[in-house]
């Protein structure tokens, strides 16, 4: 019974309730400045980069699914406790516990409808805020559109189960979760109200408490048969069988399991109901037991034997039609249906003539490898402390009348290096790196890169032009800068004067242009300088969210990045290209990979394109999202959710598209499923023999001397050895086989599957290509079958089991240096293969750093040549190098010979190379230095006489690039 109290006791009450509100709410405030002037300075950011109506849809996003939720909720909780308290006991029996709870009634008595209103609102707000968590999901639920493909099980569109089930799936669960929690807290309700009693030894319960349960119970039983009738289409992403999808087991015993589960449950809410009019538990009890029971043996114990017992005793036959499912809706789930299969027609035949007509493609071959080529750079072109060559990537660039592939690097600012770690230093002075650095890939220049843009300030006739070297945005860039202060910028030293400043005339930036901006930008960064000091005006802008792939991220979220942007200077300044994927684990029967955990596409996922290239201005920080797909379902969902994001690909600046790359993330992913699902005959799939796997990695970089001694232990070994770790696909800009133009491709070489990987032939290389007129096309090269093709680690340990080579290793591997190989290249020239791989030595000291000393040229079964150069080892090789190109690409015309016939002078050389190894055995450095010096000589003559040329000039390509001399020989 409910007993009144004096109004004292109320405005008592109400008065301390003001007040303990009141602190609360000053205690959150206090806590949640930061948060709140993050909240509102990430408004500022996104307005300030024309993306306000992005940052409202985001927001949006979050806050309607939460919102809706908790009112559901609350909406739920409040109208049971209302019921509860309706429909109480007005007269209760005393009993042994009824002392406590009259008690708690005469104390809550007065406030009964603000505790409801409380509780409910507590735990509303527990179920429903969470929720926000799900905003990707409720984007795609809101804006789905149709994959235009139904999946062979249940004959639905993709897009049902990519957009549509994952949210449906999250209501059901959450809304079981809510009744039980509802149901718990109902019960305590009416226990409190006297409705149920456990000790009473009349009515336990009443009447109408059993029928408010009673509904709740067959809610409960309804929502729980809307999950298993979405966990029928859950069994096409099964893993029970050979494959991802709903193999024989899920289709014969799972799914009818769920469909008897679906009518059991529809029962047991109906006897629920009828439970209303009938005395006792009974029945409920009765259904609830069944209903334990059947889901145990029929939804679990026998969809196991039947995989145990019928299916696995004849796999195959039970399998094959779900075998043929997985292999289709993989290809399709990740690209694979326009791979060109294309026969190698591999022939050891290669001679001087046919590597003269591919010598576009064997120049390309690169000398300069991305990984070693970075600590040349930031040697060499680092210029100050404070600045640092962060990566170095592989672009081509019009040099002149030709394409020239070249290593390019962005040099950023380094605000850990700075002179002085003053805040004025740090925020206000030294805010952006300066200019890029650029060299061919196969050029050298005394072992240095034979650099196209380099130096500080830029050249104005410098091959790449560079019209605004300021970089403001970059990789890795933490922390914000000060723009338009008091204190100019440092822009660049000029020795013997002062050094030169700028001032930044960039679009990106919010202005702090009054004290609730700067105080608030004070709490987001944890520094009280933007608020008190008196460099920062009304015309100061804040530069923040540098880091450019924070930069995107932070505007499109449900997107993943690809791990490697790169820089493009086009129109005279330097543009970041970033790759974006959509990706979901929600395609049918399609296999679910995850991708290398150094890649942006590490998480498990079973869909993938390639939909976006974003592009980030490094001097103003705009940011473009250009759609390059417009077929990926995804993509369009995003762009109907998102309309300011995106921008059309035909609007992406022709120049800019001559320099996109296919990106690497994406076709390590799709090689190493092409590696199994390039068998599409079920049979074979089944069986495995004929799956492949990414070529082992046969190493790169520092060679310890363990490694040597492995190798002088056993000179003539030829066993095929690997790291462990796979081969990453490397771009290269070549004439494939068939085709009349070089093209920039990736390429990524497979052997195939074997026990313990001891098979390390070559069974195919698949490349892609990146040039505008055939951007995606894949092709698959495939060995002849039987063919005994070596490998790259096969290749590696020939050279590294050369006499000679290895002696020559050993050597220069000694007194402090270190001898660094390069990366392996495998390069098609006509129907044969030709392996090169650079090598570089490092002296001792911190100031030193890599530079090119030869070159391995390997091809067939002959043994690999060491040269000063790729040209100087194929006239080794094969008697005759390819011409120089002149400009246009044309070979130039033969000119007289000059200083003896061309087939004598090669001759000469192969005996003086020779003679130099027989040198190097005996230990004669000096001997072997003198000969290969004459071995150089003697093939530029011969290249003078044939009309090539001849050489090692700064501009000169790989196939006529040389070592100095001083660096061919074997000793230090």
């Amino acid at each position: 019974m409910r007993v009144p109290t004096t109004e004292r006791r109320r405005r008592s009450f109400r008065i301390r309730g003001w007040i303990i509100a009141g602190v609360v709410l000053l205690l959150i405030l206090l806590f949640s400045l930061r948060g709140l002037a993050g909240f509102y300075t990430d408004f500022l950011w996104f307005d300030s980069v024309g993306q306000g109506g992005t940052w409202r849809g985001l927001l949006t996003a979050k806050i309607v699914p939460a919102l809706v939720f908790t009112v559901v909720f609350f909406v739920i909780m409040f109208a049971n406790l209302l019921i509860a308290d309706r429909i109480a006991p007005k007269y209760r029996s005393m009993g042994p516990e009824d002392e406590l709870v009259e008690r708690y009634q005469q104390f809550v008595a007065p406030y009964q409808g603000r505790i409801r209103v409380g509780i409910a609102l507590f735990f509303a707000l527990i179920a429903g805020v969470g929720v926000s968590s799900q905003w990707q999901e409720w984007v795609l639920f809101t804006h789905r559109v149709d994959f235009g493909v139904k999946d062979p099980q249940f004959n639905q569109d993709v897009g049902f189960y990519v957009f549509q089930l994952p949210f449906l799936r999250f209501v059901a669960d959450w809304l079981f979760a809510g009744l039980v929690i509802v149901l718990l807290v109902t019960a305590v309700a009416h226990y409190l109200n006297g409705g149920i009693r456990f000790q009473s030894p009349f009515q336990r319960v009443t009447p109408q408490v059993k029928a408010h349960l009673s509904v709740i119970l067959a809610v409960m039983a309804l929502v729980k048969t809307a999950q298993y009738y979405l966990d029928r289409f859950n069994l096409n992403f099964s893993e029970r069988g050979v494959v991802t999808g709903a193999g024989y087991t899920d289709v014969k015993a799972q799914l009818p399991a769920l469909n008897l589960l679906i009518f059991i449950s529809i029962v047991a809410a109906g006897l629920f109901i009828w439970n209303i009019w009938r005395r006792g538990w009974v029945l409920p009890i009765i259904a609830v037991g069944l209903w334990g029971f059947v889901s145990i043996v029929i939804g679990t114990i026998y969809p196991a034997g039947v995989q145990k017992f019928r299916v696995e005793p004849n796999e195959f036959q039970n399998e094959q039609t779900y075998i043929e499912r997985n292999i289709a809706a993989t290809r399709a789930a990740f690209g694979l249906n326009n791979v060109n299969a294309q026969p190698f027609d591999y022939q050891q035949n290669l001679d001087g003539a046919t590597v003269s007509q591919n010598a576009a493609s064997i120049e390309n071959a690169r000398l300069w490898d991305p990984a070693v080529t970075k600590a040349t750079y930031q040697s060499l072109q680092g210029l100050q402390t404070f600045y640092k060559i962060d990566d170095v990537d592989i672009d081509r660039y019009r040099i002149g009348d030709q394409t020239r592939q070249v290593v390019l690097s962005a040099r950023e600012i380094s605000s850990g290096e700075l002179p002085s770690q003053s805040w004025v230093n740090q925020h206000l002075v030294y805010t952006h790196g300066y200019g890029i650095v650029a060299a061919p890939t196969n050029a050298s220049a005394g072992g240095n890169p034979d650099f196209l843009a380099s130096g500080i300030p830029v050249a104005k006739d410098a091959p790449i032009t560079l019209n605004a070297p300021g970089l403001y945005f970059g990789e890795n860039q933490p922390g914000y800068a000060l723009v338009d202060a008091k204190q100019r910028e440092f822009d660049f030293s000029r020795p013997g004067r002062a050094d030169a400043t700028t001032r930044y005339r960039g679009k990106d930036g919010v202005k702090l242009d009054n004290p609730f901006r700067r105080a608030a930008f004070a709490l987001r960064f944890g520094d009280i300088n933007p608020l008190i000091s008196g460099q920062v005006d009304g015309n100061t802008k804040v530069l923040y969210v540098r880091d450019i792939k924070d930069r995107v991220e932070k505007l499109a979220p449900f997107l993943d990045f690809d791990a490697d942007p790169y820089p493009v200077v086009t129109g005279g300044k330097v543009v970041w290209v970033q790759d974006a994927y959509t990706t979901t684990s929600r395609y049918p029967y399609a296999q679910k990979v995850s991708g290398p955990g150094d890649s942006g596409l590490s998480q498990s996922f079973n869909y993938v394109r390639n939909s976006v290239k974003a592009t980030i201005d490094a001097y103003d920080g705009t940011v473009r999202f250009y759609v390059i797909d417009n077929k990926d379902p995804l993509i369009r969902a995003y762009r109907k959710a998102f309309p300011d994001l995106f921008t059309d690909f035909d609007k992406m600046p022709d120049d800019l598209k001559t320099h996109l790359r296919y990106p690497e993330d994406l076709f390590r992913v799709q090689s190493d499923v092409y590696a199994n699902y390039h068998v599409t005959e079920s049979r074979r799939f089944y069986q495995g023999s004929a799956k492949w796997l990414l070529s082992p990695d046969p190493g790169s970089g520092q060679l310890t001397a363990a490694q040597l001694r492995a190798v002088s232990a056993e000179p003539g070994r030829r066993g095929a050895t690997s790291t462990g770790d796979r081969m990453r696909p490397y771009y290269l800009n070549i004439t494939l086989p068939g085709e009349q133009e070089p093209s920039f491709i990736i390429l990524q070489p497979f052997v195939p599957v074997s026990a313990g990987n001891k098979q390390t032939r070559l069974v195919s290389f698949m490349v892609a290509r990146s040039d505008p007129r055939n951007y995606g096309q894949m092709t698959a090269f495939e060995m002849p079958q039987g063919e005994n093709v070596l490998g790259p680690v096969q290749i590696d340990n020939r050279i590294k089991s050369t006499a000679e080579i290895s002696r020559q290793l050993t050597l220069l591997n000694q007194q402090g240096s270190t001898v660094i190989q390069g990366s392996l290249q495998l390069i098609p020239v006509g129907n044969s293969l030709l392996y090169i791989r650079p090598f570089y030595v490092q002296g001792a000291g911190a100031s030193s750093y890599p530079q090119f000393r030869f070159v391995v040229v390997a091809y067939g079964d002959q043994d690999p040549i060491l040269a000063p150069s790729v040209d100087q080892g194929l006239q080794i090789l094969f008697g005759q190098a390819p011409p120089e190109t002149a400009p246009g690409g044309a070979a130039p015309a033969p000119a007289p010979p000059a200083g003896g016939n061309v087939q004598d002078l090669l001759n000469q050389a192969a005996t003086r190379y020779q003679q130099a190894q027989d040198a190097l055995r005996q230990g004669n450095l000096a001997e072997y230095q003198r000969l290969i010096n004459e071995v150089g000589d003697l093939i530029n003559r011969a290249q003078q006489a044939a009309g090539g040329g001849g050489g090692g000039g700064s501009g000169g390509s790989t196939t006529t690039t040389s070592a100095p001399a001083q660096q061919t020989a074997a000793g230090p």
